[in-house]
């Protein structure tokens, strides 16, 4: 659901890393053409981003052999403060027949964890947008200098005026590559880059569309208090967001906070008036706070609605409304 569009590759042998820059430098020497967004930087800096930034307190864990991937997605966790290290972590993205790990099980297993994983914009921008705000940047990089080779690695920091990206890589706490050199490692995975946040900050460059299908990706497998609190956080920076609101409010109806889950929906109802899925879900609130009346009302109203595309599941919520009431007014004879 992030549809992000970065194509899927294989993350593999991750060794040799240490004459990994200084070769490339060389390969790239004279290329800058080769290299069009750090080209394009010169004369279209990001507004507002500091041309010198570095994140304090980004944990490294030397990695294992292939098992970058482990440890790149256990420094962008643990830095959120998730206790984590790559041992956990290996069982869950490294693939050993493939001697890599792939986007996906990096992006489900920061879900798990309780992290949104928001996939970047391909765009160097984008990522320097993110590091500057405090966010590390997960990056997928081909380092192979004769033959493609996969490897993840994590951006905590760059200088513009001496043309540096510094990062965790490999067995190399301080990693210092060219910004040439890094795009031209970096774009061959289509530029794909992640970062994983805690569900109550937003990255830097988030897009209100991006944000919710991230955070309805987290929602399948993430802790329930860590989803309520992803949706609220996207309700809080965009109001007007039907999905978020309904997501809200349905967390908060499974953990029995039926006063809260009626709150968030009779707001939504008022930005989304003609929402069936809104009137529907207020209606079984009301239902399970015991005003049925009140519920059948709203139910009514709802199932009148001849375009409405949730015919079936107003249907069914209005027959529990109304057993209900048969069943209290059988009682009370």
């Amino acid at each position: 659901m992030i549809g992000t569009g970065a194509r899927l590759a294989r993350a593999s042998a991750c060794a040799g890393l240490r004459a990994f820059a200084a070769g490339l430098a060389i390969v790239l020497a004279g290329c800058a053409q080769m290299v069009p967004q750090t080209v394009a930087l010169r004369s279209g800096w990001p507004a507002g981003v500091p041309q010198s930034a570095s994140i304090d307190g980004v944990p490294f864990f030397p990695q294992d052999e292939y098992q970058c991937g482990p440890a790149a997605l256990a420094t962008v966790l643990a830095f959120t403060g998730t206790p984590v290290t790559p041992e956990p972590l290996v069982g869950q993205v490294y693939i050993p027949e493939r001697r890599g790990s792939l986007q996906l099980e990096m992006l489900a297993a920061a879900r798990r964890y309780g992290r949104v994983s928001y996939v970047l914009a391909p765009r160097y921008g984008d990522l320097l947008r993110e590091v500057a705000a405090g966010h590390p940047v997960l990056v997928l990089q081909d380092v192979g200098v004769l033959g493609r080779q996969w490897h993840y690695a994590v951006v905590n920091g760059f200088d513009y005026p001496s043309g540096t990206v510094y990062l965790r890589s490999g067995t190399t706490a301080r990693l210092e590559m060219p910004f040439t050199a890094f795009e031209r490692s970096w774009m061959a995975s289509g530029y794909w880059a992640m970062v994983a946040t805690p569900p109550d900050r937003i990255p830097a460059t988030a897009t209100e569309d991006a944000w919710l299908n991230a955070v309805l990706a987290m929602a399948r497998v993430a802790p329930a208090e860590a989803v309520a609190t992803a949706f609220g956080t996207a309700l809080q920076r965009w109001p007007d967001n039907l999905a978020a609101a309904v997501g809200l409010a349905n967390q908060l109806h499974a953990r029995g906070a039926l006063g809260e889950a009626e709150s968030v929906l009779r707001q939504a109802r008022q930005r989304h008036p003609r929402s069936a899925i809104v009137a529907n879900n207020l209606a079984q609130v009301l239902s399970d706070l015991g005003r049925q009346s009140e519920a059948l009302a709203l139910i009514d109203a709802a199932a009148a609605d001849p375009g409405n595309p949730f015919a079936s599941e107003i249907r069914a919520t209005r027959e529990g409304i109304v057993e209900r009431m048969k069943r209290r007014s059988s009682s009370a004879r």
